[in-house]
This record gives C-alpha cells, sequence and structure tokens, in this order.
C-alpha cells in the first residue's frame, strides 16, 4: 500500500490510511516517503524479514544503492518523534484545510468583477443561448454545447453560471457573518449577565430566552419577511439588511443559553473564587476568568452559527422569501446562491450545473466553518494548554 501522502497525517497515531481503516494486518508491503509530512527525503519500504530480503535480493534495479546520509536519517526519526509527541498537530488539519478555503472563498468575493468572465445579470441570448451545458459537455446544437467562454454553462437567460456563482460568493459570506456577529452581541452579554448575577434576574432572561427560542424560526422569518418586506427597511441592500435582523432575532437565544450554563459552572470554580477573595469586581471576574475560559464553546458556537446563516438564506430565498433578485448592472450583490438553488431546481434535467454548483459551494462553506470551529476549539481551549 502506497503511504506516500497519508504518512503522519491519517490514522490515530499517524500511520497512515491503513491504520485510519483499521487494514493495517492486511497489508503485506507499505511503501511511502520521508518528506512531505515527516519533512525529509528518501523514502522506505516496510514489510516482513522475508519480503524485505526478497526485494533486496531480486529487485535490486528498483531500489536505491545509496544510503540516506546520517542527517537525513535523524531528520526522519525527529518527525516520527513529533507525530507520536503531537498528535494535535494532524487533528488540525481539517481545521487548516478549512481556513485555507475560506481565505480563498474571501479572495473570490473580493475579486469577483476581475475572476468572474461575464456580468451575472446581463442576458444575452444570441450569443450564451439558452441552458448552454458546461464546457465539457458537447452536443449537435451549437446554441447548448458548451464552450469554455461559459466554464459551467448559462442559466434560461443566457446568464453565466459560473459568474454568478462568483458573484453569490459575496451574499453567501457576509449573510453568514454579519449576523453571527449580532447573535455575538446580544447573545454572550445575556448569557454572561444572568448565568452569574443568578436570582431573579436570571429567571426574567431565561424566560424571556425560553419565549424566543420555542417560537418556530420558519414561522417567524416567513412574518418578518411579509410584514416588513415592502418597508423601507425590508428594500434596503434589496432584503439583505431586513435578512440581517430576522437571522439575528431568532438566533441569540442558543448563544445565551450556551454561555449561561458555561458561567455557572466555571463561576463556581476555585480560581473565580480565589479572585473573588481577593477582592476582583464582577467585571473583572467575567472579563479575566469566565469568559476566557468559556471561549471554547463561543468558537464552536460561531462556528455552527456562519453556516446556519448561510442555508437559512438559502431556504428561504428557495422559497421566495428570501433575497430579491439585483438587475442592476453595477450591483454589488446581484445574486446569491439560493436564488441559484431555487432556479436550478427546476431546470436540473436540462441544466443540472445551475443546481448543483451553489449546493456544492453551500455543502463545501458549511463544513469549512465546522473544520474550522472545531480546530479552534482545540488550539484555544485554555483548560487544555499546560
Amino acid at each position: 500500500m502506497d503511504e506516500a501522502h497519508a504518512t503522519g497525517v491519517f490514522g490515530e497515531h499517524g500511520r497512515g490510511a491503513a491504520e485510519m481503516m483499521g487494514v493495517e494486518d492486511a497489508i503485506d508491503v507499505t511503501v511511502g516517503t520521508l518528506s512531505k509530512a515527516l519533512g525529509g527525503v528518501g523514502g522506505f519500504v516496510a514489510a516482513s524479514a522475508e519480503i524485505v530480503e526478497l526485494l533486496v535480493n531480486a529487485a535490486g534495479a528498483f531500489i536505491y544503492t545509496t544510503a540516506l546520509p546520517p542527517a537525513a536519517c535523524a531528520a526522519a526519526m525527529g518527525g516520527l518523534d513529533v507525530i507520536e509527541r503531537e498528535p494535535h498537530r494532524r487533528q488540525n488539519l481539517l481545521a487548516m484545510a478549512g481556513l485555507v478555503f475560506l481565505i480563498f472563498l474571501a479572495f473570490v468575493a473580493i475579486l469577483a468583477p476581475t475572476i468572474a468572465p461575464h456580468n451575472p445579470v446581463v442576458s444575452d441570448l444570441k450569443v450564451a443561448g439558452k441552458y448552454r451545458q458546461a464546457a465539457w459537455i458537447q452536443t449537435d446544437n451549437p446554441k447548448t454545447s458548451g464552450s469554455w467562454d461559459y466554464p459551467l454553462g448559462t442559466d434560461g437567460n443566457g446568464r453565466d453560471i459560473f459568474s454568478r456563482l462568483v458573484y453569490g460568493t459575496r451574499i453567501s459570506l457576509v449573510v453568514g457573518f454579519i449576523p453571527m456577529l449580532v447573535i455575538m452581541l446580544v447573545g454572550i452579554p445575556v448569557g454572561l449577565t444572568a448565568g452569574f448575577v443568578g436570582g431573579t434576574l436570571d429567571n426574567a432572561l431565561m424566560r424571556f430566552t425560553d419565549i424566543v427560542y420555542a417560537f418556530p424560526a420558519l414561522l417567524f422569518f416567513i412574518i418578518m419577511q411579509i410584514s416588513l418586506g415592502e418597508t423601507p427597511i425590508g428594500r434596503l441592500l434589496n432584503g439583505l439588511v431586513l435578512l440581517f435582523v430576522t437571522l439575528s432575532i431568532i438566533n441569540w437565544t442558543g448563544v445565551a443559553r450556551l454561555v449561561r450554563g458555561d458561567t455557572l459552572s466555571l463561576k463556581e470554580k476555585e480560581y473565580v473564587e480565589a479572585a473573588r477573595a481577593s477582592g476582583a469586581n464582577a467585571w473583572r471576574q467575567i472579563s479575566r476568568h469566565i469568559l476566557p475560559n468559556a471561549l471554547s464553546s463561543i468558537i464552536v458556537a460561531g462556528a455552527f452559527i456562519v453556516p446556519g446563516a448561510i442555508i437559512s438564506e438559502a431556504v428561504l430565498t428557495y422559497l421566495g422569501i428570501g433575497l430579491r433578485p439585483d438587475v442592476s448592472l453595477d450591483s454589488p450583490f446581484p445574486t446569491s446562491w439560493g436564488q441559484m438553488i431555487q432556479a436550478g431546481q427546476a431546470a436540473y434535467r436540462i441544466q443540472p450545473w445551475l443546481l448543483i454548483a451553489p449546493s456544492l459551494a453551500v455543502a463545501l462553506i458549511t463544513l469549512s466553518f465546522t473544520f474550522l470551529g472545531d480546530g479552534l476549539r482545540d488550539a484555544l481551549d485554555p483548560r487544555d494548554q499546560v
């Protein structure tokens, strides 16, 4: 089995894909490299003594005749020691992959006018064609046959799907981050206050939180969109501001309940009691001892809020009560992945990429935030630091 790319990356102890899949006993010969994860040079063959002896004597032409220098061997041994002693480095690989993908999406959103080959709102049926296929799909009709001028094809209005996908990144990131920040600004103070003060104030805040939490989110979204959709705030940025408000009002309760639970537990810890006994006021106890130790839970919650908001936008737009289409030629937010999914579900048999591309984008950004949240939790949790 070739473990060149898996050694030091996969498996509980970093031994590779065979360890991860639990089939090490079924592998007779393992080959790999001492570069990549180990950071050295050269390679290795791991097998039983009989197989190694057979390879040395019968496959000499395929084996390097020059041994590695001592420094390279020492570097490989050091890499193996790091893999064994610091397993958290492997656990954070998915977090790093998620972070890299999110940074990539951020650059795509910022550089959308440069990356997109066409204006995402311009319809040109004479040139683009209606439901032109992806570039690698050829048909007998030149108006629907794939062309690299339109990498993912066109929609029913002759608009380039790839360009719309690129511009849709902007709304998805904005819809994810801004409500998350508002939710944190509301939920964290409410949770800290209720948990730390306790008593009547805690009961009052939590009963109000429970009332908001119990209200069906989808029903609340529909009521907000119908009642405020035609007001000035509903028209602002084609409904984007109203969507921010809607997502923030209904979703802060989860953060408040989470932070309150952590606060109730943390304020009874010895180091908080010691700070209280030394004369630290409430603000110092919260800011120096309680909030930092609740940070890991908050980060994980935030990592789930962002993709949740993105999915909510997609669902609301799919139902026809989300963002409004913007046909302005210079609009910074001309479309969203939710709008593309709504258009794609009606034409997926004719032009599948109109549905596949935005759906895949939503899935990837959701996984990226999840992996990043888990990695940040492991890296920033002060209770895991020595």
